[in-house]
């Protein structure tokens, strides 16, 4: 793991340890801090240079997207605050500082049709050496899970054997995004595909003691980077590779793997109303299914029902900068 390496490199990692003990991630944390620590070093500054100009500075030098910045100069910002806490400053000189405007971002939902084509694509793709199809076979599972059952992309690759509980049909699911763990129930269409995915790696792994339910080469836990070259090429294959588009101070995103985990909220609500039911009584339920801590989380899926007229807003724009 890399060090801090500026000035401020021990108070740093004196935050880590305490934002640890409240039950934050180690990762996530020092994410944020590198890019601070990183402008602190270059410059080479001390206390005395630390005030608003200097972090208007970093915020202009940060590359990515609004939200991003934010949430960099937010973590920076927490960590004055324990400095202040613990004395070793008077003032957070970030209090003052505003957050970037966010412009409106407009994820890529596939329709439950476009996700059948996606899976199915990928299925027929299954290789022939030994090895080789087990990983594969582990990718298609993934993003099963992620498609049908709204997962977050690293989410299928914790799930142990023991998690997988067939005769009550769910899954354990541990470790998420904000460190709280559920149990949710499997659709019946999902539970035949693990079956048979336990069919494949059972008659190739027999003999090896894997703990996870999905592995990859080696019998080694499936990484991440496995599921995106297989998905972006199956999005190719069904012809709905889109590019991100900017119209006016609106984005639209184009279609990831993480797409796949809004469009499963998108489309269940979307049964819900054509059933005649309430999607804002649904959201509550939806909400702890997904693992979102406020219920407001899952709520932006309302307005993202319309999806394919917003699909539709993407056409005609792609094709008038064509004729202009």
């Amino acid at each position: 793991m890399k060090p801090f390496e500026s000035f401020l490199a021990l108070k740093l990692e004196q935050f880590i340890i305490h934002r640890l003990a409240l039950g934050y991630r180690d990762r996530s944390l020092r994410s944020l801090l590198r890019p601070f620590d990183r402008y602190t070093k270059e410059n080479a500054v001390d206390w005395d240079c630390l005030g608003p100009s200097f972090f208007l500075g970093l915020r202009k030098k940060l590359r990515g997207e609004a939200g991003t910045v934010n949430s960099i100069l937010s973590g920076v910002r927490v960590f004055f605050q324990f400095l202040v806490h613990q004395g070793y400053c008077s003032n957070n000189p970030l209090q003052d500082i505003p957050p970037l405007p966010i412009n409106p971002y407009i994820s890529f939902i596939f329709s439950s049709e476009e996700v059948e084509q996606l899976v199915c694509k990928i299925q027929k793709r299954f290789p022939e050496t030994n090895e080789i199809k087990l990983k594969h076979a582990s990718v298609y599972m993934a993003i099963i899970l992620m498609a049908k059952c709204g997962l977050r992309i690293s989410e299928p690759l914790r799930i142990l054997l023991t998690h997988y509980r067939h005769t009550e049909g769910t899954i354990y699911i541990e470790k998420t995004k904000f460190q709280n763990d559920r149990l949710i129930p499997v659709p019946k269409s999902v539970l035949v595909e693990i079956e048979k995915y336990l069919e494949v790696r059972n008659s190739l792994i027999s003999d090896v003691k894997n703990p996870y339910l999905l592995v990859g080469l080696k019998q080694k836990p499936l990484s991440k980077h496995y599921i995106y070259p297989a998905f972006h090429q199956a999005v190719k294959d069904i012809g709905i590779d889109r590019a991100r588009l900017k119209m006016a101070n609106v984005t639209f995103g184009s279609p990831s793997p993480h797409s796949l985990r809004h469009s499963f909220a998108v489309n269940t609500l979307r049964r819900i109303k054509e059933q005649g039911k309430s999607t804002r009584d649904a959201l509550p339920v939806l909400a702890v299914y997904m693992g979102h801590r406020k219920v407001r989380s899952t709520g932006r899926y309302l307005m993202l029902l319309d999806a394919q007229h917003r699909q539709k807003l993407v056409d005609f724009a792609i094709s008038y900068e064509k004729e202009i």
